[in-house]
């Protein structure tokens, strides 16, 4: 079967089709992407702004021709922070219903996480034991743990790689009182993720996935052997830490000439660059491999479950 799975992200909107059933390796179809940075139309009182709401609904409209043209047999909508948070989201999801005609499934943070876990779970296999996933999105940080589907930890962070950028790096280039600051931050929001993580075993597998990690194996990384870069990279704590005082110092436009560094990242990819490292320092995590498979293969994956 054709299933088509959409994820409203405080970054971007994508929609992922794919044919497939239970008990077979998901088969991508197409995508389609808009980059939509929403914290940008956020408002003082916490609200997306008209403009913000009429954006996210052109982009949904048209994520569902795309499904309808495709012809898909099941069309699965979902957000995360930033319409969970927003103080008019379920204005802003009730009209994105109204365009896409399907209810949209607002996840909570370790909703997200437990999603994802699954995804790298099923990609990784059983052979991987003891997982540790860090996923950095616009709006939070997931963290999860465990050595089953469901993971034993599934934490929800507010270190988003927009959120930070827009709360601690203004400037551009930032500054490095502005990154002393964010690490600050970032450290104090991981302590408690630190001593629920100490209380399980020790990680086989430290999985990073999201666009943003992404990003920043292709540029600081290297594949590992026997797979192609698109499948497995491996991003090192200290090849990470090389690479953030080169980023902070270059504006944004000067980043997208970076490898593996696309336009709608140059201007978050510093934050989302200092919170993964603050991460795999807290945790202590030297190297971390990335999963092709995220959020959406994990729902598309769950859906599955209940297919007859």
């Amino acid at each position: 079967m054709r299933l088509g799975v959409l994820d409203i992200g405080s970054n971007t909107v994508n929609l992922l089709i794919a044919d497939a059933r239970p008990g077979d390796r998901p088969t991508p179809a197409t995508a389609f992407r808009r980059v939509l940075r929403l914290m940008r139309y956020l408002e003082p009182d916490g609200s997306i702004s008209r403009e913000g709401i009429d954006a996210l609904t052109d982009a949904a409209a048209e994520a569902r021709r795309v499904a309808s043209e495709y012809e898909v047999e099941a069309f699965l909508t979902i957000a995360t922070s930033a319409l969970r948070e927003a103080t008019n989201g379920p204005e802003a999801i009730a009209e994105v219903e109204e365009v896409t005609g399907t209810p949209l499934q607002v996840l909570d943070g370790p909703g997200e996480a437990r999603y994802t876990f699954l995804a790298i779970r099923r990609w990784f296999g059983w052979s991987a034991g003891q997982i540790l996933m860090l996923d950095i999105g616009g709006g939070s940080l997931e963290i999860a743990a465990g050595s089953n589907e469901l993971p034993d930890v599934a934490m929800s962070v507010p270190l988003g790689a927009g959120r930070v950028t827009m709360q601690f790096l203004p400037d551009d280039p930032a500054s490095s009182d502005q990154l002393a600051a964010l690490r600050a931050h970032a450290d104090e929001l991981l302590a408690p993720v630190v001593v629920a993580v100490q209380g399980h075993p020790s990680p086989d597998v430290v999985v990073g996935s999201s666009k943003t990690i992404r990003s920043l194996a292709r540029l600081a990384g290297t594949p590992l052997t026997g797979w192609a870069d698109d499948d497995r990279m491996l991003l090192t704590r200290a090849g990470l830490k090389s690479w953030i005082p080169r980023m902070a110092a270059m504006p944004a436009e000067a980043r997208q000439q970076l490898p593996g560094i696309t336009p709608e990242r140059t201007f978050q990819i510093v934050g989302g660059a200092v919170v993964l490292h603050a991460a795999m320092k807290a945790l202590g995590v030297d190297a971390l491999e990335v999963s092709p498979w995220a959020l959406r293969e994990g729902v598309l994956l769950r859906y599955l479950e209940t297919v007859d």
